[in-house]
């Protein structure tokens, strides 16, 4: 049974513990009809704790009369320390209040003159009333005999405020709408400023491009023949990372392609690109015949398709091949004229940049992004040479020239007045469908690259500028020595004259080295260089083929005492086989030197005809002069033992001039001879230039160049149909009396 409340407590000696404590050493005395005030443990034990909020208010509040001494506080004491355990949760409701007048319990304890009186609480059974709520009693007012009892140095800690469900409701709102209003800005950014970068960078992952290449333009003859021209074909390619099997479809490419398998496989391996991605392109072939390629893509390979491209063809193989050139898979022109005029020939391609799906799905997307740029196609050029005419002199030039192993040589057609080149002949040559297999030297063009020492070709320039200056006459005569020294060098002469005299025409049918050393030494070193100039030596004649070489003149401050021999008779004087020919061109030419041309007219792609910049011309001799001189000339292949015999045609008159010289690479004098025959026809009326060298190593040239040049000459009046000459040859006196 708990102790009644009326009844004293006592400690554990069983003493009677006191009622009432005096505060400041003086005694309180106790209200009367109520228990004393305990001591320190007695306060403790009654403390308010385990009290409701009702009961807690009811028994701090203290009763205060008008004649009532020190403060005195009841209280019932608990019945258990853990008999209400919501207490604190009531004290942060209550305002702590409690915990408060605790504080000021303690604060009054220490105080003198306050007396405290502890009520104990009697406990409560559940079936009892309610117990009235008790106020603590109120502190008396100050008495005047007593000192004031000193206030606490601090106010009490106020008790922490709630938190307010309608400002964080508030606070909540603000935060939410603040997101969506920067969502729905961000929203319109993208869909509004940022809206074209992030649909290109879309785009660009799904955009492909197919090249829609610009055909080349063809190379005509001057009857419009195609002499190369591109067809359409198809380039076949492997995409690697495709590919299920390597081996297999390599067999299977293999006898399709005409390529060993083990080098198909080794293209179709999967390889890295500079950017760090996978190759998804590889060429296989390309110029593959339509018909293989249909074949190919019937295979079904993974990972093999084809596509549109162009192959190169010359229907004539080797015709014309050393001016023609080649051009690389890409179509780009390498040698000859398609390098010369590949920017020309060439055009310039197109393409399409369409949308694709991306994954399996790799098609055009309908009403995607799509853009067409249409191919523009290459020009084509119409030359001046005679298809015909330039098969017939490349079969004549081989077929003389197969008399001497490692030999080359060179041929030259010039038409009258035009100066258009009407065949171009090299040899060895090649075919220009398949280059690969051919020599860099059998694919050079020896009219225009072949550096020689014309010899006695050379001697007709020497006599029409003498002609020209009038140091000699058609008639004039000179006493011919078996040799002549010039400086260190004896020059002798192979028909020996004996010291007799000699006509220009006779000097110039046995190729007199004396007789003209003496003419040029009249005409003097400055004239002759100056009409050399004159004829085109020295400079390129800009015909139109690439690397073409210019010659060498020798300047006069140069000549050495033998330079006045070698010059006159052709030799110190570096040339090419045209720059010779188109020097006799002048000559037949009445005197006017025309610039030969090989490039006609430029065909555009919308057939547009454009004719090519006219050539240069000069007068260098006068038409008499120059008649004079083709009838000095005539002596060579009409007079008895002229050097020129081998050259003469029976049903025309034909004037022309021998040479022996030698072939220079860098400057250097090469092995053999070079044996050259430059001539024209009808000599009356000159139609046709035409200029044959053949470098043998081993000699006899001059049993080539002269027999070439007769049947070249004799198929070309042939061919344009030319009659026959209705005078014949005049008869030359040698040694007049």
């Amino acid at each position: 049974m708990p102790p009644r409340s009326d009844e004293p407590r006592r400690d554990a000696t069983g003493s009677r513990r006191g009622s009432s404590r005096n505060t400041g050493g003086r005694g309180a005395e106790p209200r009367s009809g109520e228990p004393g005030v305990g001591g320190i443990s007695d306060a403790r034990a009654y403390t308010p704790r385990g009290r409701t909020v009702r009961e807690q208010r009811a028994g701090g509040r203290a009763e205060r009369t008008p004649d009532a001494g020190p403060t005195e506080q009841r209280r019932t004491p608990r019945s258990t320390r853990s008999g209400d355990p919501f207490r604190p949760a009531l004290q942060v409701l209550d305002g702590g209040r409690g915990g408060a007048g605790r504080a000021g319990r303690r604060e009054a304890a220490g105080r003198p003159g306050v007396v405290r009186t502890v009520t104990p609480r009697t406990p409560r059974h559940d079936d009892d009333p309610p117990a009235p709520r008790r106020r603590t009693t109120p502190r008396p007012a100050r008495r005047p005999d007593r000192p004031a009892a000193r206030r606490p140095s601090r106010k009490p800690p106020k008790p922490p405020r709630l938190a307010d469900p309608r400002r964080r409701l508030r606070l909540g709102t603000v935060l939410t709408l603040t997101l969506f209003a920067v969502i729905g800005i961000r929203l319109v950014v993208l869909q509004t400023v940022e809206t074209p970068a992030y649909a290109d960078r879309g785009v660009a992952d799904r955009l492909r491009t197919v090249t829609l290449p610009a055909a080349r333009g063809a190379i005509y003859d001057r009857s419009g023949a195609p002499l190369a021209h591109s067809v359409e074909a198809r380039y076949v390619y492997a995409d690697p990372t495709q590919i299920e099997d390597q081996q297999a479809t390599a067999r299977a490419l293999s006898p399709l392609l005409g390529i060993r398998a083990s080098e198909l496989a080794e293209k179709m391996k999967p390889r890295k690109r500079d950017n760090g991605k996978d190759s998804q392109f590889e060429y296989l072939a390309r110029g593959v015949d339509i018909a293989q390629a249909r074949r190919i893509i019937a295979l079904g390979l993974p990972g093999i398709y084809t596509h549109r491209d162009e192959r190169r063809e010359v229907p004539g193989g080797d015709l014309a091949a050393n001016l023609l050139g080649f051009t690389s898979q890409d179509m780009v022109g390498l040698e000859g004229l398609e390098a010369r005029y590949d920017d020309l020939l060439r055009g310039k391609d197109g393409k399409r940049v369409y949308e694709v799906g991306l994954g399996d799905l790799t098609a055009p997307i309908p009403g995607g992004y799509s853009e067409t740029t249409r191919a523009k196609p290459g020009s084509s050029l119409q030359l001046t040479t005679d298809r015909d005419l330039q098969f017939m002199t490349q079969r004549m030039l081989s077929k003389h020239m197969a008399q001497s192993k490692g030999s080359t040589g060179a041929a030259v057609v010039i038409e009258i007045p035009s100066g258009e080149v009407l065949a171009q002949a090299s040899h060895p040559t090649y075919n220009a469908a398949k280059p690969v297999p051919s020599e860099p030297t059998d694919r050079e063009d020896a009219a225009t690259s072949f550096v020689v020492d014309p010899g006695s070709v050379h001697k007709a320039i020497t006599f029409g500028a003498a002609l020209q200056e009038r140091v000699i006459t058609p008639d004039t005569t000179l006493p011919i020595a078996n040799s002549i020294k010039k400086g260190d060098t004896w020059f002798s002469d192979t028909h020996r004259a004996g010291g007799k005299r000699m006509s220009l025409p006779g000097m110039m049918a046995y190729s007199s080295n004396v007789g003209t050393i003496q003419i040029a030494d009249k005409l003097g070193p400055e004239r002759l260089i100056d009409y050399q100039k004159r004829f085109g030596l020295g400079e390129p004649t800009r015909v139109g083929m690439p690397g073409e070489a210019s010659g060498r003149l020798l300047p006069a401050d140069k000549w050495s005492e033998s330079s006045h021999g070698s010059v006159p008779i052709g030799h110190s004087v570096d040339a090419t086989p045209l720059q010779m020919a188109a020097a006799y061109a002048t000559i037949a030419n009445n005197g006017t030197y025309v610039q030969p041309r090989l490039v006609k007219e430029v065909i555009g792609p919308d057939g547009k005809r454009t004719p090519t910049e006219a050539p240069v011309t000069r007068s260098v001799l006068s038409p008499e002069n120059a008649a004079a001189l083709r009838h000095i000339l005539e002596a060579v292949t009409t007079v008895e033992d002229g050097t020129g015999k081998a050259a003469a045609i029976p049903e025309w008159r034909v004037a022309g001039k021998t040479g022996t010289g030698w072939r220079l690479v860098d400057g250097r004098k090469q092995p053999g001879e070079v044996a050259s025959f430059i001539g024209m026809a009808p000599a009356e009326k000159p139609r046709y230039v035409i200029a044959v060298f053949a470098h043998t190593p081993s000699g006899g040239g001059g049993d080539i160049a002269a027999p070439a040049f007769r049947d070249m000459m004799q198929f070309t009046l042939r061919h344009y149909g030319v009659p026959p000459s209705g005078e014949k040859a005049p008869k030359f006196t040698v040694y007049p009396r």
